[in-house]
């Protein structure tokens, strides 16, 4: 991963809202960022459904031939809160298990326009980042300014000490769907000095998950 070629991505984890919101600007870019995935032959994982944005994401990237895997806790498709998953559904305890299921099956992140469920997921992700359990790149596509203040958020935090400037470089920010992938894809691991020091490989940690399951990406 590190070096100057290119970061090789199959398989991309898209998180975003199960509302469509109100600015017809986050489901043209939702639909957009799908048919991007799909053009450039790269597969989706998912949180499963078909609501809102996430149905936009994996129906787009599904017709236009990506595979598609949905990732989602078994309670809520048995309460039928979030829709029908699109492509090959995986069905697991609770949400911890879902996002490290998810680690597992992506390359790199992008978050899309959501709520308080979006917010958690990018930053698991991105703390688990920081704490050098993966070296996956982390996307914030920022659609019509949405993530504006977040960024001003991550900034002050910075700047008031509470967080490194490494790890405020984890996030990467684009505008569109295709300078997004490219990003991601130009991304570059920069080991953080003390981060590095953490092994997780001690006790029954393991930095590098094993793949259990066989799945068709």
């Amino acid at each position: 991963m590190e070096g100057n070629s290119a970061y090789q991505i199959k398989n991309i984890c898209v998180f975003y809202g199960s509302n469509p919101g109100k600015n017809a600007k986050f489901v043209e870019a939702a639909n957009n960022l799908g048919k991007v995935l799909a053009k450039q032959k790269i597969h989706l994982v998912y949180g499963g459904g078909s609501l809102g944005l996430m149905g936009c994401v994996s129906t787009a990237a599904h017709v236009g031939g990506s595979q598609v895997l949905g990732i989602i806790p078994t309670a809520l498709p048995e309460g039928n809160f979030v829709g029908k998953t699109v492509g090959e559904e995986l069905r697991v305890p609770t949400i911890q298990d879902m996002i490290s299921k998810m680690l597992d099956n992506s390359d790199a992140f992008i978050a899309l326009s959501g709520g308080i469920g979006t917010l958690e997921e990018i930053f698991q992700i991105a703390s688990w980042a920081q704490l050098n359990i993966h070296h996956k790149p982390i996307g914030l596509l920022n659609i019509d300014g949405f993530f504006n203040k977040l960024l001003s958020f991550l900034d002050q935090a910075g700047e008031e000490n509470f967080i490194p400037h490494s790890a405020r470089q984890i996030f990467i920010f684009a505008s569109t769907a295709k300078e997004m992938v490219d990003k991601l894809e130009d991304f570059v691991y920069k080991p953080d000095p003390v981060a590095a020091q953490i092994d997780w490989s001690k006790g029954n940690s393991s930095k590098k998950r094993k793949m259990d399951l066989s799945l068709h990406l």
